[in-house]
């Protein structure tokens, strides 16, 4: 399996594309990275790409697996994900 990309190579591919210098490519990634934490919580979706939702956990009962000592783990927020469906396809391919 291939490494990921890094975020320097992620720069790069972005300014060698758009004919930018690094410099502007990594403050826009950067902006868009501070766009999505400020507005994750009201969802916050990257068109082709996917969403990011904010998500309540309902409380539930566990298991340690060290123990196998139940345990309750209380309910919390947390963030998520989605993908959108024309990244799935491109990456996956289309079913038919």
């Amino acid at each position: 399996m291939a490494k990921a990309l890094t975020k320097s190579q992620i720069v790069s591919a972005i300014a060698d594309k758009n004919s930018l210098t690094k410099k502007q490519a990594g403050e826009i990634l950067e902006q868009l990275a501070s766009l999505a934490y400020k507005h994750a919580k009201d969802s916050f979706t990257i068109p082709g790409l996917g969403k990011l939702v904010l998500v309540n956990r309902k409380a539930r009962v566990g298991r340690n697996p060290a123990t196998g000592e139940t345990i309750q783990i209380k309910a919390k927020k947390v963030v998520k994900f989605r993908v959108a469906k024309a990244a799935k396809d491109a990456i996956l391919g289309v079913k038919k």
